[in-house]
């Protein structure tokens, strides 16, 4: 039997290279997006991101197991792309820089519409359902206020911030930075330009530090 496409790499001469679940899971959620961007909400089943990727299904379900998880991890990677983690060496720059490493738009910012076509639906059916909007929360807004939280916690320890209340002010950062999802929500012509995003960065992160008395 031939060997099966998501269990190798492209043929090559000799013994072919069998990827690892990490390889997989980035085909996969390359797929997600392909197939959102073809076709919109209403295509995006497993049966098609399988195609897509060149998976079998049940190598679809044993690293997905269902749709929910397969959308929020879709959405986990473009947060990353959108709000990067400190790596270590990082880690030793002054406050300010360390909020711009995590916060700062760039150039090469992942733009997909899927997560504001979840977001819609996890609205619509918070009433009766509210485990897609929660799990949104979870792995969108909360996930980033605690990247944000950790640095100033760090940034208390290191007497580059007065003592505060962090979490608070976490939450406050996050919003003084970003453009309000609520705007795309309402009117997705409402998308800001690079360069609107930075402008409200740069102001955000200004006011902010001047307002918390950072050194």
């Amino acid at each position: 039997m031939a060997a099966k496409p998501e269990e190798t790499a492209p043929k090559r001469r000799g013994r072919p290279v069998v990827l690892s679940a990490e390889e997989r899971r980035a085909l996969i959620l390359d797929a997600v997006g392909a197939v959102f961007a073809d076709g919109g909400m209403e295509t995006l089943t497993m049966t098609a991101v399988a195609e897509r990727a060149g998976m079998s299904k049940r190598t679809l379900y044993d690293l997905y197991t269902d749709q929910t998880s397969l959308i929020l991890a879709f959405m986990e990677r473009l947060r990353n792309g959108f709000f990067r983690p400190l790596d270590p060496a990082d880690e030793a720059l002054p406050l300010e820089d360390r909020l711009r490493q995590m916060l700062e738009p760039r150039l090469d910012l992942p733009i997909s519409e899927l997560p504001i076509e979840v977001l819609r639906i996890g609205v619509a059916s918070g009433g009766t359902d509210p485990l897609l909007g929660r799990a949104c929360l979870e792995r969108g807004p909360c996930a980033l206020r605690e990247m944000i939280r950790a640095e100033l916690d760090r940034g208390v320890a290191r007497g580059e911030l007065p003592p505060t209340d962090t979490a608070q002010a976490a939450a406050l950062l996050k919003d003084m930075v970003q453009i309000p999802v609520l705007d795309l929500l309402l009117d997705p012509a409402r998308r800001p330009s690079l360069a609107e995003m930075r402008a409200r960065f740069e102001l955000g992160l200004t006011v902010f530090l001047r307002g918390t008395d950072a050194r």
